[in-house]
């Protein structure tokens, strides 16, 4: 299978473009997809941990947790951690800080690069 790339942009919640790049990253690595995921901007909230959602409500912590399990790769852009405050250990346990030289080296590899 190809590799892709999928770059977020968006908030986690309000907007529903995160969660479902999240539910496509699982179904191509289900189907044994090479998949990397890059936050940026307001996307890099979306791997917090210690999400506290509505009961039946998604949770993106969770997801993300699946994923990196599943051995996906997923980084998010330094500088726009750095704009929230954000640091590598408010994450779910493998996500990434990375840097715009990690995302040019996945785009120019992958076969597919998908915005959300």
């Amino acid at each position: 299978m190809d590799d892709i790339t999928l770059l977020l942009n968006d908030a986690g919640y309000g907007d529903e473009r995160p969660y479902n790049a999240l539910r496509y990253a699982k179904a191509l690595v289900e189907e044994d997809g090479n998949v990397n995921v890059f936050l940026m901007a307001d996307s890099v909230t979306c791997a917090l941990e210690g999400q506290d959602t509505p009961e039946g409500y998604y949770n993106l912590g969770r997801m993300f947790k699946y994923l990196v399990n599943k051995g996906m790769d997923i980084h998010a852009c330094g500088s726009c951690m750095d704009t929230r405050g954000i640091t590598e250990e408010d994450f779910v346990d493998g996500v990434k800080r990375s840097t715009m030289d990690k995302l040019a080296e996945w785009t120019l590899r992958s076969d597919d690069v998908i915005v959300f």
